[in-house]
């Protein structure tokens, strides 16, 4: 599994090592500002800069799966999921249109600034003022329903332990064998860790053109849970030319996968 930057997952904190990003409104001298924190329900546009090291609004970033910055956008309750993709003005400053209901959020954001060794993932608290009526996290399944798709999750989310999770597209009941690439990928995965919304995004193995890798029906990623917990999952393909998000509640397991024992027991042998 990489990440944005092409590092190994567990190399990035943020992507899968000890602990995961978006925790931290700043991070590596680098700080998120908003024009507001506060704001109305609706679709409305969102200003927002990246604050370097010497205080200046940074502009420029290196581009990592097509685009120089991934925001993401999600209610703390982790209703309202959005992944999109903002423009930045030669000031530093981008802009993005979001459909907010009133409660309380947490927006993020993945950068690879120049000059700087990695990407990193800033999170801040944003408040849609209105009446909120949280939603109860949905109940954990293997099957997510999105129109006329069906999405099926196989495999086990584990802590600490890399574990494959493979999912498969079909429409109607037949399966999608002819997923377009979106943003260098056939598939993107982000999981957050329920509670603090500690932010994972991975990506699958392989990638269009490669000679190896199918468009479909199954999307296989290598996913490490820093902790054992309820995570939700997102997943976004392409299809049709439309851009579809297939959602899941998971529980990590308990059990340490075989080949990890197997792996333990060679080194205790020697």
């Amino acid at each position: 599994m990489r990440n944005h930057s092409g590092h190994d997952q567990a190399d990035h904190e943020g992507h899968g090592g000890a602990q995961p990003g978006g925790l931290s409104v700043s991070e590596h001298g680098y700080t998120l500002e908003f024009d507001s924190t506060i704001l109305t329900a609706g679709v409305q546009p969102v200003s927002f800069r990246v604050i370097g090291p010497d205080g200046q609004a940074v502009t420029e970033f290196l581009s990592e799966h097509d685009r120089e910055l991934h925001f993401i956008a999600v209610r703390r309750d982790t209703a309202g999921f959005q992944h999109v993709h903002p423009v930045m003005d030669e000031k530093g400053t981008w802009s993005v249109e979001l459909a907010l209901e009133p409660g309380d959020w947490r927006f993020f954001t993945d950068i690879h600034p120049v000059g700087h060794d990695g990407t990193m993932t800033l999170g801040i608290d944003v408040a849609v003022a209105g009446p909120y009526d949280p939603r109860p996290l949905p109940e954990a399944t293997g099957i997510a329903h999105i129109g006329e798709y069906t999405v099926a999750l196989d495999g086990e989310l584990l802590p600490g332990e890399p574990s494959e999770l493979t999912l498969t597209v079909s429409r109607n009941g037949r399966p999608v064998a002819d997923l377009q690439p979106y943003l260098a990928a056939y598939g993107h995965l982000v999981a957050l860790r329920v509670g603090d919304l500690g932010y994972l995004h991975v990506h699958p193995e392989g990638e269009p053109g490669d000679g190896a890798t199918a468009p479909g029906p199954g999307i296989a990623f290598m996913a490490v849970a820093p902790t054992a917990g309820t995570y939700r999952l997102y997943l976004d393909f392409q299809h049709n030319d439309v851009v579809r998000t297939a959602e899941f509640t998971v529980r990590t397991a308990t059990a340490a996968p075989k080949h990890a024992e197997r792996h333990h027991g060679h080194h205790a042998h020697h």
